[in-house]
């Protein structure tokens, strides 16, 4: 992250940055040109403030919902994660200045992130934990890459010559400096012989362990002078050995009103019955919830900045012509001053610009309240809020993945006082995560999943609430039904509360060691099986689908066509046709299913997506998209290739993965094959 305050020693100013959307609200916009456009404005402040590189993006998949970094990632999918990251790289670099692609690899999980061993198949590991890596290497030319933490089949990412040499620099054509995370001291000779060129922060302990090293024979010279020339390639290119004058003013005015008007295009209605959204005939707002009044613009953590203000929907509603009742505003404004007051007094909870202050727990409202406000108000607004962060996982208990006992009592209540007087309820969701929702979502009449959409999060809820905007995202993960659902929950520290450790009887036995599982070790017993791969190949039924998300209109796919070009590039086009009553937009889905025999793959995978301009009722707009060879294979353990086969293949033109519109057949002539070296292999059992 970028994190500002002052930016210079001596200087007694106080610097802001734009909170833009995080990376999942990004990557549901589908919208490849967009999230350019949010970066090259988030690089220019980059590039103004002095800095070389951000470090971000982060574009680790979320294998599992309760991961505490997943909004600041993309997506369950890989190849959606690859392209919004790439298209967020050449939005930072178009400014002239750097990006650190992190976390490398398969740093899946906050709990014991510093030394947990991610143990998985070859075929897992290059099919979904390197694939976005190697789509952002390939396509963007990153300036660095950031090792990971963790370790992978039992070896430390930063001292892997496998995975940073061999993968990333001979494989791939990497052409930058890798940089370490914030470790500190570790084994430097065997970072810099895996060609980790940048130790952070960096002490003095690693100068002299790299001179004793070659000294002793143990580190080679050739190595050595390998990282320090890639330093001193990445030094040349910066702005600041270049002597740009930075300006210390970026436009922040223009970019808070990208944001607002971007942020809606990551949101995701999920339900609208009665088309209650837009609101129609409304006045009088009864708005409940915390997250109205104090709403969460991003998560906590590295990935935070310290943002000129944060918009609250409140002030939205407000902005855009509204009423909200006064009675209700003025008690959880009291409510939430009181509570941060109780929490800043309890120094353990107390948060900062680097880790974000806690989410104010819900408040307890009465039924009797409630009813009283019904007659004065046209309609209910409800917003449930979640927040998480860098240095600990979210937990599936009540209160994280669920709701708690409070928060559903207020939706139900609110649903039956304004249901009883024939009036709507909808309902917010200020999450910056998955959450469950099946045993809920058929109380409120709508639904709008507004993420952790940025500083101006409030506006844009509200211009999508009264119609000013639209929403147009879909889903980049599945919601399940429930958490268990989910392969990797099995293998996942859901609701871990100890610390990254050894067994808590290890000292009743003499001190031995035992490695905690999911803790000090994780293993990866869904291999390819991660989100919709899972879901739509099984027939497991989910609450919402990848892809998934509803619009104020309707869209018509027709004549779907697939070519085969004489290199074996795949050319499918869909025209798409707004068949509503209102402008909007509609991101459509390529998936491809894979003939029989050989390797055993999902129902279905994604392997390209595309989305429409803004389309008035009536216009329609013919979508293109291509797929290579290369993006059609799977990963064969046994012989250590990527594999296409020959044979009949099917692209499946989806609304969602579970909203197939259009089916069109295809034959690839001949097999491919791209054999790579045989690395990455388990170290350890994976058991």
């Amino acid at each position: 992250g970028l994190r500002i305050n002052p930016v210079r020693q001596g200087d007694s100013r106080t610097y802001y940055c734009t909170g833009f959307p995080v990376g999942t609200v990004m990557a549901s916009t589908w919208n490849v040109p967009l999230v350019r456009q949010m970066t090259t404005a988030m690089g220019e402040e980059v590039k103004e403030y002095g800095v070389d590189v951000l470090l971000a993006p982060g574009l680790n998949l979320h294998r599992n919902p309760l991961c505490g970094r997943n909004f600041e990632y993309y997506s369950e999918d890989p190849l959606l994660t690859g392209k919004m990251a790439a298209a967020y790289v050449d939005g930072i670099q178009s400014n002239g200045v750097g990006v650190s692609a992190k976390h490398f690899a398969a740093n899946s999980q906050e709990t014991n992130r510093m030394n947990a061993d991610s143990r998985m198949t070859a075929r897992a590991l290059r099919e979904m934990y390197l694939k976005g890596f190697e789509i952002v290497v390939r396509e963007s030319h990153p300036w660095t890459i950031m090792s990971s933490y963790n370790r992978l089949n039992g070896v430390y990412t930063q001292e892997d010559p496998e995975l940073l040499t061999t993968i990333l620099r001979d494989e791939w054509g990497f052409d930058g400096i890798v940089m370490t995370d914030w470790t500190g001291t570790r084994n430097t000779s065997a970072q810099v012989h895996a060609q980790n060129d940048l130790m952070e922060p960096g002490n003095e302990d690693q100068i002299t362990a790299i001179v004793d090293a070659v000294k002793n024979g143990s580190l080679s010279m050739a190595d050595l002078d390998r990282c320090v020339r890639n330093m001193l390639e990445y030094i040349v290119r910066t702005p600041r050995f270049n002597g740009y004058k930075y300006s210390n003013t970026p436009d922040l005015k223009a970019h808070g009103e990208l944001v607002r008007k971007a942020a809606a295009e990551g949101m995701v209605l999920l339900k609208n019955d009665a088309d209650v959204l837009p609101m129609r005939n409304v006045k009088n707002v009864a708005l409940y919830g915390v997250g109205s009044y104090d709403f969460v613009a991003g998560g906590t953590g590295s990935g935070n900045v310290n943002k000129p203000y944060v918009r609250n929907i409140a002030e939205g509603l407000e902005n855009d012509g509204f009423v909200v009742d006064k009675d209700i505003c003025d008690w959880y404004k009291q409510y939430i001053a009181l509570s941060k007051t109780e929490l800043k007094n309890n120094s353990e909870k107390a948060g900062g610009i680097l880790l974000g202050d806690p989410v104010v727990s819900e408040m307890n409202v009465s039924r009797s309240f409630i009813d009283r406000k019904v007659a004065s108000t046209d309609i209910a607004v409800l917003t449930i809020t979640r927040n998480a962060g860098e240095g600990a996982d979210r937990k599936a208990a009540d209160g994280d993945f669920t709701l708690t006992g409070l928060e559903r009592q207020l939706l139900q209540n609110v649903s039956d006082a304004y249901h009883a007087a024939g009036k709507k309820v909808v309902v917010v969701l200020n999450v910056g995560g998955v959450i469950e929702t099946a045993s809920w979502k058929q109380i409120p009449d709508a639904i709008l999943l507004a993420w952790t959409p940025g500083q101006e999060g409030g506006y844009s809820v509200a211009d999508i609430l009264c119609g000013k905007s639209y929403p147009s995202g879909k889903l980049p993960m599945t919601f399940p039904v429930s958490y268990f659902d989910i392969p990797s929950s099995f293998d996942f520290p859901y609701n871990y509360n100890g610390k990254p450790s050894v067994n808590a009887f290890a000292s009743l036995m003499g001190g031995v060691k035992k490695p905690v599982k999911d803790v000090d070790y994780v293993n990866y017993n869904e291999d390819i099986w991660v989100g919709y791969r899972y879901f739509t190949t099984a027939g497991k039924a989910v609450s919402y689908p990848f892809g998934f998300g509803l619009s104020y209109t309707s869209f018509e796919y027709g004549s779907p066509v697939v070519k085969v070009g004489k290199d074996g590039i795949v050319t499918a086009s869909v025209t798409v046709r707004n068949t509503g009553s209102s402008a909007g937009k509609e991101a459509v889905q390529l998936y491809v299913t894979a003939p029989d025999g050989g390797l055993v793959k999902p129902a279905m995978e994604l392997k390209a997506f595309a989305k429409t301009r803004e389309l008035k009722p009536g216009e329609s707009e013919v979508l293109t998209m291509t797929v290579d060879p290369y993006t059609l294979a799977s990963f064969n353990d046994a012989s250590s290739s990527w594999e296409t086969a020959a044979g009949t293949y099917v692209a499946r033109f989806g609304a969602s993965s579970e909203d197939i519109r259009a089916n069109v057949s295809f034959k690839l002539a001949k097999a491919q094959a791209w054999p790579v070296n045989r690395v990455l292999e388990p170290k350890t059992d994976l058991n």
